[in-house]
Order: structure tokens, then C-alpha cells, then sequence
């Protein structure tokens, strides 16, 4: 039950990544909520695995701190990475 929670709440800091940082319309709407509830559920498991216990604090912060860096991380790449391909496609065709 613990770990759709932490989906979840991985899910709704990658849409608050997605609307709070630049470049909104250089990616797709769930890009960062896909990546937001991805990288809560490996972390999650992961920090299961290691023998942190569910009912501990600890696992609820990092569990969900470090998707939300990681959403804004992919949110940023890519709203740049976009800009790049997208200035040298318009340069491409315009010579």
C-alpha cells in the first residue's frame, strides 16, 4: 500500500515540476509525472531492499525528494535539449 502512495505522490511532483519550470511546451504534459512516479517506485523498492523500514520517516523523505529533483532535472534537459534541436532545425532549413 505504501509503495502506490509513493507513486502517487511521485506522479504529483513531476506535474508541479512540470508547471512551475520554464519551457512547458517544449515537452509532453507526462513526461515529468511518468518520470516523477518512476524513479519514486525503483527508489522506494530499492530503499525497501536495503532494509529501511516503511513505517520510518526517513524513507517517506528521501522517497520523495529525490524524484522531485529528478523530475525538475529532466524537465529542465529537455525543455533545453528541445530549444537546441528545434534552433537548428529552423537554421537547417533556412540555408
Amino acid at each position: 500500500m505504501e509503495l502506490l502512495f509513493i507513486v502517487l505522490g511521485g506522479a504529483i511532483l513531476g506535474v508541479i515540476a512540470h508547471l512551475a519550470l520554464p519551457g512547458r511546451r517544449t515537452r509532453g504534459a507526462l513526461l515529468s509525472p511518468a518520470v516523477g512516479a518512476a524513479s519514486a517506485a525503483v527508489l522506494w523498492e530499492a530503499l525497501t531492499w536495503l532494509g529501511w523500514p516503511a513505517d520510518g520517516g526517513w524513507i517517506w523523505v528521501v522517497s520523495l525528494v529525490v524524484p522531485a529533483v529528478v523530475a525538475a532535472v529532466v524537465c529542465r534537459v529537455t525543455a533545453k535539449s528541445r530549444l537546441a534541436h528545434d534552433d537548428g532545425l529552423v537554421a537547417r532549413l533556412m540555408a
